[in-house]
């Protein structure tokens, strides 16, 4: 099962409502709740709001091609900038 780690203020945009708001939802529906390295605390969405995130997703217009970009520049950035010799990692390969 994956799992779906979002800030307050992402759960807020997904749900609609502020963060203080969406801070509050978390506590009612006893999502898991950590700390990141980065400071902010992020909540794990739950089956239905899982849900409702992907259906978000399917409901824009994006271009997946940059998408996969943007994703392998936030690993290398997460890594340290090191390069992982990882054949699905090296960009132009599917």
């Amino acid at each position: 099962m994956p799992q779906i780690w979002m800030t307050y203020d992402e759960l807020a945009t997904l749900s609609g409502c502020s963060a203080t708001e969406a801070r509050m939802q978390a506590m009612h529906l006893s999502l898991d709740r950590r700390k990141s390295r980065d400071g902010n605390t992020r909540v794990k969405l739950n089956l239905a709001l899982m849900a409702r995130f992907f259906e978000a997703i399917r409901e824009t217009e994006f271009d997946l091609d940059e998408a996969i970009t943007a994703l392998r520049d936030a690993h290398q950035q997460m890594s340290g900038g090191r390069s992982i010799d990882h054949p699905g990692l090296r960009r132009g390969v599917a």
